[in-house]
């Protein structure tokens, strides 16, 4: 089974075991390994990219169901001139990073909230925000996404 789909922008083919979840491709086969595996049960959300657009856990995710889809990665968020996303930005800015593990995650995650909801609330960034850190710094998440909505929203 050829699966066909675009990451980052870029064409490609998979011909391997269909099984195989997406996040393994992403790593071990494009070579984008800003996509960290985290707990292997799409909980904790390390593994999340945009798969047509929308925030999804890749770890649990098999090639078979993502032929013909759009894939952008962490690698592929910043704009095409090579600044940074907002949300990248806004991480930069808060100092939001402790270890830095699941932060492509949790700015992946962040940039689809803010997609859809440009100006959200302290209630919804913790409703949407469901990626779980280690280091526990959710108070600097939250800042950081204040601060790239606030900077998205003035163009």
């Amino acid at each position: 089974m050829t699966i066909r789909l675009t990451v980052n922008g870029e064409a490609r083919t998979y011909e391997g075991d269909p099984e195989q979840p997406l996040l393994w491709y992403l790593r071990d086969e494009a070579g984008l390994k800003g996509t960290k595996f985290g707990c292997g049960i799409a909980q904790c959300g390390a593994c999340t990219v945009h798969l047509d657009g929308a925030a999804t856990r890749t770890c649990v995710l098999p090639m078979a169901a993502v032929d013909g889809a759009s894939v952008t990665t962490i690698e592929g968020l910043a704009n095409e001139d090579g600044t940074l996303h907002p949300v990248q930005q806004a991480w930069v800015d808060e100092d939001v990073a402790q270890c830095g593990y699941c932060q492509a995650g949790q700015i992946m995650t962040a940039a689809y909230l803010l997609e859809n909801n440009p100006d959200p609330s302290e209630e919804d960034i913790r409703m949407e925000m469901t990626n779980l850190c280690r280091c526990g710094t959710y108070s600097r998440i939250a800042k950081g996404v204040k601060r790239a909505a606030k900077t998205m929203q003035e163009g």
